[in-house]
Parts: structure tokens; sequence; C-alpha cells
């Protein structure tokens, strides 16, 4: 007779359920821009505020110096705008604060729904290129919504910016819900669905003007407190020996480092266009080199020394420079990564030899 071996069943771990928002009140969960609650059956979903008030304002003024970015997110889940009903459009955007913030200030008198998911904090346009906007996370949010519970049609109005982490056929396939892609920019929210989710040629085109471009200026000038710091101590050392003359021999050598700090993070986006070269590398090079050149002139430095600036000055530019291939239109992620790692080795030598030959500068008086 054959031996059976009583076999061990091991229970299943019991499946922590992801907690989003659209069933109950949020309680700590939620921040003082819910201003109240909707009710539908047993459900309590949230409704947000469409105008920001200071603390908005402050948050996003703390995110955009680079304090606390990782932590600014809301709860993915389901929210309300005004009065909406099964009818209501859906938009669905990303649970970065900042993003949320940026579309619920333009749905004054609108009601509507927002779909939020879950981007782990991040902005739209990255969490696409990432994946975390992706088409797995939006039909995992429609079905732990339960949208079809709350909607009669099967339409979700995407943020053009998400385009590329979301396949509309599939969203289609898996959910049931089609996709409208809608404008760039939020503030074209309200034309968009006053002209029956139609887009114009504005509403398509994606801008990186000058006001655009500076406002990712004061993160970089936080983000780069410790070369700031570096150049103040090289000018200090610099000025050496003590005596007549330090001060302002140390106080030239300071401003022509702390100013290619500056010249990376607020002059190079500036110029972003105006620069020679589709590589961020060789534009910040020359930009830091004509800054490091013309500064050494201004101040009077000794050919050595200016030489010596001018080498790191284009390294430290072309290096900051760098920072913004991830902002801009034109640039790829796979074309990012590949430009950051050809540029390590020559910005080192750059800053290697400039640090060398303004040092035998100093020593040698040349």
């Amino acid at each position: 007779m054959k031996q059976v071996t009583a076999q061990r069943f091991v229970p299943l771990a019991k499946k922590v359920e992801e907690r989003v928002a659209g069933y109950r009140e949020l309680g700590a969960d939620g921040g003082p821009w819910i201003v109240s609650y909707l009710s539908i059956g047993s459900r309590s979903i949230p409704r947000v505020a469409t105008r920001l008030d200071r603390g908005d304002r402050l948050g996003a003024l703390r995110v955009r110096l680079g304090f606390g970015r990782d932590r600014y997110s809301i709860l993915p889940g389901f929210y309300a705008v005004g009065s909406p009903g099964a009818e209501s459009p859906v938009l669905v955007s990303a649970n970065y604060k900042l993003s949320f913030d940026a579309l619920r200030r333009e749905l004054g008198g609108l009601d509507l729904w927002i779909l939020v998911i879950d981007t782990k904090g991040v902005n739209v346009w990255c969490a696409a290129g990432k994946g975390s906007f992706g088409t797995a996370e939006l039909v995992a949010k429609i079905g732990r919504c339960r949208l079809d519970e709350i909607v009669a049609h099967r339409e979700l109005i995407l943020p053009q910016l998400g385009a590329a982490g979301v396949s509309g056929p599939e969203l289609q396939r898996l959910s049931g819900f089609r996709a409208v892609w809608g404008p760039v920019r939020a503030r074209d929210i309200g034309a968009f669905l006053a002209a029956g989710k139609k887009k114009t040629e504005v509403m398509s085109r994606v801008s990186f003007d000058l006001g655009e471009r500076l406002l990712l200026a004061p993160i970089e000038i936080v983000h780069a407190w410790p070369t700031l710091l570096a150049a103040l101590c090289l000018g200090l050392l610099a000025g050496l020996p003590f005596g007549p003359g330090w001060v302002e021999r140390s106080l030239a050598v300071a401003i022509v480092l702390v100013g290619a700090v500056l010249a990376g993070a607020a002059g190079f986006p500036a110029l972003l266009f105006a620069l020679p070269s589709r590589s961020f590398a060789i534009k910040g090079a020359v930009l830091g080199a004509l800054w490091g050149g013309l500064a050494s002139w201004a101040f009077g430095l000794p050919m050595g020394l200016a030489a010596g600036m001018s080498l790191v000055s284009s390294a430290v530019v072309a290096w900051i420079g760098l920072n913004f291939t991830g902002s801009t239109t034109f640039t790829s992620p796979s074309g990012a990564a590949k430009e950051v790692e050809r540029t390590m080795l020559p910005a080192a030598i750059g800053t290697g030899a400039g640090l060398v030959l303004a040092t035998l500068a100093i020593a040698l008086r040349f």
C-alpha cells in the first residue's frame, strides 16, 4: 500500500488593503484643502478647494527651494470638485501635491471628479518617464476606487504630459475606460471642457519660456550649497599668504567661483537657447569659460590664475547645466543619462587641472 505523506498547508498572508481617498473621511491623511465631504451611498468622497491658501503657497515655496520635496504628496484616490454627478468628467492627476494644486486651482466653478494615482510623490511628466504614472497604476486605482460605482460614463481625461506612460488601448482593454488626452497646462482645462473636450494647437504645445526656465533656478542654487561653500573656501586659500592685499585677492577668486555656480544655476537656463551646441555639457562649458575669463579679467587676476579659474568655471557650469536635461522639452531620459556619463570624467579632469594651474599660479606668481 502506497504511503501518503501528509502535506502541510500554510495560509497565505492577508493582503494589507491600500488606503485611498474616496471611501471615508480622511482625518490625519487629509488637509485644510479638503473643504467638505460628498456622500454617495456609504462613501464619503473628499471635496477639495479650488483656491490655494497661505499654507499651500508656503508649501510650494518650500519645495521650490528643495526642502521636503520627497514628502510633498497627498493620499491617492478619488476626490470631488464642486458638486459632480454620474455624468461629470473624471480628471487624472499625480499625487505630487504641487501638481495636484496646479490642477485644482484652475477648476473653480466646475463640477467634476479627480482620480489621483500613486506616482510616489513625483510630478506627471517625470512619473510618466519613470513608469509610475502608467497604465498598470491607473488600472489599479480605477479598480481600487470602484469608479464604475460612481460614474455612468467610461472616459478619463489624462494630462498630455502623461502620454509617455499610459497606453490608451491597454487602458481600455484592462479597465473599460477610454483615455481622452487633455491639454498640456492645467489652466486650459476649463476651455478644453467648454469646447467639447477638443484641444487647440496652443493647448497641445509644450512651452519652455524664460519664466518657466528660471523657475528651476532657486532649487539648483540651494542644492549647490556644497559647491558654494567650497568656492568660498578656495577663495580664502587663494588669497594666501596673509598680509596686504589678502582680502582683495581672496574676494576676487571667491566671486569668480561663486559666480560660476550662479551662472550654472541661473545663467544657464536663462541662456539655454542662445548657447551653442545641443549638448548641455558643451553649452555649460562655453558659458563657464566665458564667465571665468571675463570675471578674471574684470578683477585683474594674473594670467595663470585666470586660466585656472576659467577651467574650473567651465567644468562647474557644465556639470550644473546637466541638471536641466530632465526638465527641458528636447531631451530624452536615455540621452540625458548618456550625456551625464560622458561628462563625468572630462568635468573632473577640468576641475582638477584648473585647481592645479591656479595653485601653481598663486605659488609662482604668474
